[in-house]
């Protein structure tokens, strides 16, 4: 499996500097390679798929932490509530959701500019597949594949770039742009402009690729090969349809599909959730993993890799120096006989109280700073420190995770997109809304625990009930990149205490993002899409 990537991409070019309306979705590859000649055999076209997994672990705009799918992870979806990066205060201002209208910010464009190349690689295997020579199944199986690649950028693409469904009034605000060819609307006077379209059709097309997609997998009889977990199959199909469905408060469609997203992929064992369940190592699989990204130790982007980001061990100087932690808040509401609790490294009152004599000013000071949390010496640091999953020089501070584990260093290793607690919490919330079913609610929520918590029973009903699945999707899939999108379609504030106030956030993240802030937490269409696209202006 290692040289599954060594192959030639397709790249669909968008171009952030001054450049014709026709290159900004040029879609030529990046060597001499023509297109005829990449889809002229089946063959071919599957290291075309390949180049697309490839494509979510690869460095882009020059930039350190823009790794692919990985950062979508790191800089967007954990920004919310219940994460922090220990003592980062350069990041603030990202953390504190101040650039979503900045329309020439990096962090701004890096989604619309990962997306769309994905949209754009994509559009070529759907629109060309039919002319390579091969068997008629593995026509169905790549083109099913390339479609369930662009349902999953629209799905990530609408919920950054367009306001929560409860704004959006029934899905007629704004979207993104449905670019479905790779030539869509060339026009000697508007080039390659396009209008957005909203949300409803944005919604409604993500729908028709994934059903699409669904059939045609069926039809193909091909199944992927389990340690091909990179790859789109059926079970993807119906993820990517579950994800989006529940952005779109389409709560019927998510009770539908989520089961059968999470067929054949059983939840983690404790040992496995608590040991390394968030990495996956070359050859190795994890079957709750319903889709993944795959990083091997000789195509690593080093300090580039969402590891170097967010694995405790990691010996890159981004997570020694600032690691993440989750919110005391949310951790005290983790039970104290889940195993989960034991993935983050929590002072007890006791240590929170130690104190020692600082030789230099003579003074009696807590071990545990009441500024940032970090600490230098004391029974907590040394427990930390003795803990076997921190890097030999990590800073140690209050509540740091060790969640993320890396395979190799600096921060390597392959992680999930979406697994099947994912899909049990999405089925249990919208069964919630559809009501009446308080009973399978309290199933689900059982079934999830049952290997984490055997103490867990789940009795709550209601309002009570709902409560109680938010809550535990909070704590399960923490870091994993949802913080933030479920902040924002459940369509309330983010209020981070500081330690003084009895949280755990350094005064600097300590703020309260209200649901109308930072244009209700939409960001805006790049300037780099407006500056060529005559359809789409900057409001």
């Amino acid at each position: 499996m290692k040289n599954i990537f060594r192959i030639t991409l397709l790249i669909a070019a968008l171009s952030l500097g001054a450049a014709c309306s026709k290159e900004y979705l040029e879609t030529s590859p990046e060597s001499s390679v023509s297109p005829v000649t990449i889809f002229e055999s089946t063959e071919n076209v599957k290291l075309a798929i390949n180049g697309m997994s490839k494509m979510m672990t690869t460095q882009y705009l020059s930039t350190q932490g823009l790794n692919g799918e990985g950062s979508i992870k790191t800089w967007y979806g954990n920004f919310g509530n219940d994460l922090q990066r220990c003592n980062q205060t350069g990041w603030a201002a990202l953390w504190n959701h101040t650039y979503h209208e900045n329309v020439n910010s990096t962090y701004l464009v890096y989604p619309w500019f990962y997306y769309y190349k994905i949209i754009g690689n994509a559009n070529q295997v759907i629109k060309n597949i039919e002319n390579a020579d091969g068997p008629e199944t593995e026509k169905q199986f790549y083109k099913a594949q390339a479609l369930v690649f662009r349902a999953h950028a629209y799905t990530m693409l609408l919920q950054l770039y367009a306001y929560r469904w409860q704004d959006s009034n029934n899905g007629s605000s704004n979207g993104v742009i449905l670019r479905l060819t790779p030539d869509a609307n060339e026009d000697q006077e508007i080039g390659y402009s396009m209008p957005l379209s909203t949300q409803a059709e944005c919604y409604a097309q993500i729908y028709t690729d994934c059903d699409e997609a669904i059939q045609l997998f069926q039809s193909s009889g091909i199944k992927r090969a389990s340690a091909d977990f990179y790859l789109p199959d059926i079970n993807v199909a119906y993820a990517v349809k579950t994800r989006a469905a529940l952005t779109r408060e389409d709560w019927a469609t998510v009770a539908a599909t989520a089961p059968k997203a999470r067929e054949g992929h059983p939840l983690m064992s404790k040992d496995q959730y608590v040991n390394g369940g968030f990495n996956v190592a070359p050859g190795s699989t994890n079957n709750e993993w319903i889709w993944g990204v795959y990083e091997a130790e000789d195509q690593t982007i080093y300090y580039y890799s969402f590891f170097a980001y967010q694995a405790s061990d990691a010996s890159s100087s981004m997570q020694r120096t600032y690691p993440l932690a989750i919110s005391k808040e949310l951790y005290d509401q983790i039970p104290a006989t889940d195993a989960r609790r034991d993935m983050w490294l929590a002072p007890t009152q006791e240590e929170w109280e130690e104190t020692y004599e600082n030789e230099t000013s003579g003074k009696t000071e807590y071990c545990i700073s009441r500024t940032n949390g970090k600490a230098e010496q004391g029974a907590f640091f040394d427990r930390a420190k003795k803990s076997g999953k921190l890097y030999s020089t990590s800073l140690v501070y209050q509540y740091m995770q060790t969640k993320f584990q890396c395979v190799f260093y600096p921060g390597g290793g392959s992680f999930n997109i979406y697994r099947s607690a994912e899909m049990i919490l999405s089925e249990a919330e919208a069964l919630c809304h559809l009501g009446g079913q308080d009973a399978k609610v309290q199933s689900l929520l059982n079934e999830l625990n049952k290997n984490l918590n055997p103490s867990y029973s789940c009795t709550k009903t209601g309002a009570d009930l709902l409560t109680e699945v938010k809550l535990y999707r909070r704590i399960d899939l923490w870091g994993e990149g949802f913080d933030w999108y479920d902040y924002k379609r459940w369509n309330v504030p983010i209020v981070r205490k500081s330690i003084a106030d009895g949280g755990s956030f350094q005064s600097a993240f300590a703020v309260t993002i209200n649901v109308g802030d930072g244009n209700k937490w939409t960001w805006k269409i790049p300037r780099s899409e407006t500056d060529y696209n005559k359809l789409v202006s900057l409001e």
